[in-house]
């Protein structure tokens, strides 16, 4: 079997790839970044079980801001992934100079970008739930829990940072690796705060934000020390962002910010949709997802290996073997939550009992996650197709796919549905809406557009 830097080496050096050549690079990338996606969502598991002993109103106050932290966090994340695609097109080309720039260039601009915005997300705080027509029985620890969560912003973006860029060089084993420890100390944490010092709710948010200040710290020395490819030891350079990248990065991450505000949008008008059904209905759809989520997270643990995998083969000027790569990645996410969709749909009671004694929340949440369980295969296909699509540096029209998808049909029905059949209804609406995209991203990636891009840039 051959190793992962020996087969990376054959992509960057134009050496002929066989099939099971790239299925195993696939796999040895794909498998560290599900592992990491994985040890963050149990992360996620972990805080809402934790805070879900605590009663269904400080499980509410939670699930109530929840979408807003995706909203702030999405922001922060494509201005990585602007940077991120750009590393991987340089380590596919061997120009391990050029990466080493542009990773200091896209650390320097995440940290400033995020300092800016946890200090928007600080100032909204406090009327942040009466925004989402949260009720006054939770309004004060949804408030804690976000101005908490704020502060922390900038050191969980700078560790996502780090590990996107690792990623984006082919390292996926040291991310992986930091991710699992990061899940450790978050219980950690979680019970030193939440329990021993009786912090409740807002426990819960320092203790993750502990957690990910670890981590931080970690990923960024051994980026910055360590790394094969990214080692700044002994060399002089600006973290200063040139007019060059800044322009590349733009083109990644303006669309992405659109997506951001487009999805992460939606998710926010999904809280308002749902807030009024009471409590219980916001705890069990925030548990639902939270469960959901170990279902659908190793399809983005095969986003990023999609990623580096096709902008590393661009890089290299290997168009063919980018598509092959893309064909692989995705198929693997089809089987891999298919596969899931059925332990979901078995075990959802267990799921969510693990986070909620509540029975209500428990039965509501389950019966949720089974209408969920039926369209995972073709939601894996709009996840990794769009880490395939940002490789190529294409990320408007996938873009413009979601936002078609998801306001047209997910909220639309929603609106019908949700008071007509409660949290059931709104869930209906967002696994048609789910069934509709994947379909949309299959047909996009057969046409071949999400090359265009590309092509068009290194034309001649």
């Amino acid at each position: 079997m051959k190793s992962k830097d020996r087969l990376l080496a054959q992509l960057r050096g134009g050496e002929p790839m066989s099939g099971s050549d790239q299925l195993q690079l696939t796999l040895l990338l794909s498998i560290p970044a599900i592992l990491a996606q994985l040890s963050s969502v149990l992360m996620q598991y972990i805080d809402s079980a934790m805070v879900g002993r605590l009663g269904s109103n400080q499980a509410a106050s939670v699930g109530l801001v929840s979408t807003t932290t995706w909203i702030m966090g999405g922001f922060a994340m494509a201005v990585v992934t602007g940077f991120s695609v750009q590393v991987a097109h340089a380590c596919g080309a061997k120009d391990f100079g050029k990466a080493r720039g542009i990773m200091r260039q896209g650390l320097f601009s995440t940290a400033l970008f995020s300092i800016l915005l946890g200090l928007i997300c600080v100032g909204i705080s406090g009327p942040l739930p009466l925004w989402l027509g949260g009720g006054e029985e939770i309004h004060s620890d949804a408030s804690n829990y976000f101005l908490i969560y704020s502060a922390f912003l900038p050191v969980s973006m700078v560790a996502f940072a780090s590990a996107s860029i690792l990623q984006a060089s082919g390292n996926m084993k040291i991310p992986s690796i930091i991710y699992v420890c990061m899940c450790a100390l978050d219980v950690v944490f979680n019970y030193l705060f939440i329990y021993a010092l009786d912090m409740g709710v807002a426990g819960a948010a320092l203790g993750t934000g502990m957690s990910e200040l670890v981590a931080a710290v970690v990923a960024v020395w051994y980026m910055l020390s360590r790394s094969e490819e990214l080692k700044i030891t002994g060399e002089k350079g600006s973290f200063i962002p040139t007019r060059t990248s800044l322009r590349t990065a733009f083109g990644v991450t303006g669309p992405l910010w659109l997506q951001n505000v487009v999805m992460r949008g939606a998710h926010v008008m999904s809280t308002i949709i749902v807030a009024p059904l009471g409590p219980v209905s916001i705890a069990a759809n925030a548990f639902a997802i939270t469960a959901e989520s170990f279902c659908y997270m190793p399809g983005y643990g095969l986003q990023d290996a999609a990623t580096s995998l096709v902008g590393q083969s661009l890089g290299a000027h290997r168009n063919d073997l980018a598509r092959r790569f893309g064909w692989t990645t995705i198929g693997l996410g089809m089987i891999i939550m298919s596969l899931l969709a059925v332990a979901m749909y078995a075990f959802a009671p267990q799921l969510m009992g693990v986070m909620s004694k509540d029975p209500e929340v428990v039965n509501l949440g389950a019966r949720v996650l089974r209408i969920e369980a039926f369209v995972e295969c073709l939601f894996a296909v709009s996840i990794v197709g769009f880490g395939v699509c940002a490789g190529a540096g294409e990320t408007l029209f996938p873009t413009i796919l979601n936002f078609a998808s998801v306001w047209l049909i997910r909220i639309v029905l929603a609106l019908i549905l949700t008071p007509r059949m409660g949290l059931v209804g709104y869930w209906i609406a967002m696994a048609s809406e789910l069934a509709v995209r994947g379909i949309l991203f299959l047909l996009f990636i057969k046409s071949g557009h999400w090359m265009r891009k590309w092509t068009l840039g290194n034309a001649g």
